[in-house]
């Protein structure tokens, strides 16, 4: 990975295209939904104590936050297909198999940049402590971290 990409945002083709459907139904039906309620919100009257109005004003603000972090978010993706990666080493965009010290369970977790992060999935962040802790280590090393139950270290047993 490049260190002038750091605005990047690190995304599976699928993730892209998530996130392009997203921004898609909120310029269309969440932006004609809302126009319309401000409309009707408008046609009561008395603005300054219309609560129809202040919530529809809150919400498009809102919409128009996401829809710029979407914009921002698409404008630096780095499709994870095209990045080139030691295949040795886990990067964003590995699958890693790891056991917990003192466990015989083995957890299977994919790297994503923090757009794409669901751990419920297995996808964690690159920049969460055990995503940040395994970037850039190989089959066989074992990683520590600080976990509110306390320390523990996590042997890698598998990079895909």
């Amino acid at each position: 990975m490049d260190s002038h990409q750091s605005n990047a945002t690190y995304l599976t083709a699928a993730g892209k295209k998530k996130l392009q459907d997203e921004l898609e139904f909120l310029r269309t039906v969440r932006a004609e939904e809302l126009a319309k309620r401000l409309h009707d919100a408008i046609k009561q009257g008395d603005l300054s104590e219309n609560a129809d109005y202040t919530a529809a004003k809150e919400e498009q603000s809102f919409l128009l936050g996401r829809m710029q972090d979407l914009e921002r978010m698409l404008r630096d993706a780095v499709i994870l297909d095209d990045v080139k990666v030691d295949k040795g080493r886990v990067s964003i965009g590995s699958t890693v198999t790891v056991v917990e010290q003192g466990d015989d369970l083995k957890e299977v977790y994919m790297i994503v940049g923090k757009a794409e992060a669901d751990p419920a999935k297995g996808k964690i962040s690159n920049e969460s402590p055990l995503g940040a802790a395994l970037l850039g280590k190989k089959l066989g090393d074992t990683v520590k971290l600080q976990t509110p139950g306390g320390a523990t270290a996590f042997k890698i047993v598998k990079v895909d």
